[in-house]
């Protein structure tokens, strides 16, 4: 039975996407019809509390009303997207990640320099798609079967999606240096995504399950799960509290750990390990359950933003 649950350190919303939805709230919070150009996070729950304060997702500029506020999402966007949003007369709020924002110039600088651009990223993830708009000549390469298409060129640059794994983007570093005479190497790889990563693996050591907790479709989410496999730790990957329902997952198990992807409020975390332990706690545990997921967020969680102090969906509804 668990007598233990550990959270991971510096988990939570990662700086990009906690900026973009404190932009999204303060504009709603201003009385401005707001959206968001995409889902500003994979998490439903998130979605679905934004919409609770009147901010909508929107795929298209061409479903917002002139005049209207719409967030740029973390992720970014290819130019034209906000020259169109601009000549529309939106109210643009640019909630674009700054590392992002590094890649995107990286992107320019290369193209003038004349590089033949290798991006390793998934092809159709939204910050891809956002780079290609500033280097649309740029070979978009994904896991190790794309890498034999490249082609050899005399000068070559190698650069990554932010939330790229590291051993991915090293690997295929090494590979290139066959590939060109001149190869230059920009690491764009998200510190966050780093230290989550190296945080995640400490906790999987130390315990004897883990519980990944993101949105199905988030990416680094998913490399959570697989690093801790790679430990050894049995893991098991959720979306949210509501997708524990059966305590026998954790038979044999007296610590888990619990750990999410960049999109996974910290909050929800709490919430998971209170689970566990409401699930599959021993009798002390479970009378304990409450405090003792407290205290595990207390020991994992530093004060990591504003959205603490922004309305909530509960505010917003007066008596709520």
């Amino acid at each position: 039975m668990v007598r233990e649950v550990r959270i991971a350190q510096r988990t939570g919303f990662c700086y990009g996407v906690r900026e973009a939805i404190d932009m999204a709230k303060e504009a709603a919070a201003a009385g401005k019809a707001t959206h968001t150009l995409g889902q500003v996070v994979h998490n439903e729950g998130v979605i679905r509390d934004l919409r609770a304060l009147g901010i909508e997702t929107v795929e298209s500029l061409d479903d917002v009303d002139h005049g209207a506020a719409v967030v740029i999402r973390a992720h970014g966007v290819r130019p034209d997207v906000m020259e169109r949003a601009v000549a529309r007369d939106l109210d643009v709020i640019d909630g674009t990640c700054t590392w992002v924002i590094q890649e995107q110039r990286e992107l320019v600088r290369l193209v003038e320099d004349g590089y033949t651009i290798v991006l390793l990223g998934t092809p159709r993830h939204p910050e891809v798609v956002g780079l290609l708009g500033f280097a649309p000549d740029a070979i978009v390469v994904d896991g190790e079967g794309d890498w034999e298409h490249i082609p050899r060129r005399k000068r070559m640059a190698l650069i990554t999606q932010s939330t790229q794994p590291p051993w991915k983007f090293e690997r295929l570093a090494a590979f290139m240096v066959s590939r060109c005479h001149e190869l230059k190497i920009v690491n764009t790889v998200c510190p966050v995504t780093i230290r989550r990563q190296e945080d995640t693996l400490e906790t999987a050591r130390g315990v004897d399950m883990m519980v990944v907790v993101g949105g199905r479709s988030s990416a680094n989410t998913k490399e959570l799960t697989r690093l801790c496999e790679m430990v050894g730790t049995p893991v098991t990957q959720i979306e949210s509290v509501h997708d524990l329902d059966d305590g026998a997952a954790f038979n044999g198990a007296s610590v888990v750990g619990v750990t999410g992807g960049t999109s996974t409020p910290i909050e929800d975390l709490q919430q998971v390990a209170e689970r566990i332990l409401l699930l599959a706690g021993t009798p002390e545990a479970r009378s304990n359950a409450r405090e003792l997921a407290v205290a595990a967020l207390a020991l994992a969680a530093t004060p990591a933003g504003r959205t603490t102090s922004l309305p909530s969906p509960s505010a917003a509804v007066p008596g709520s």
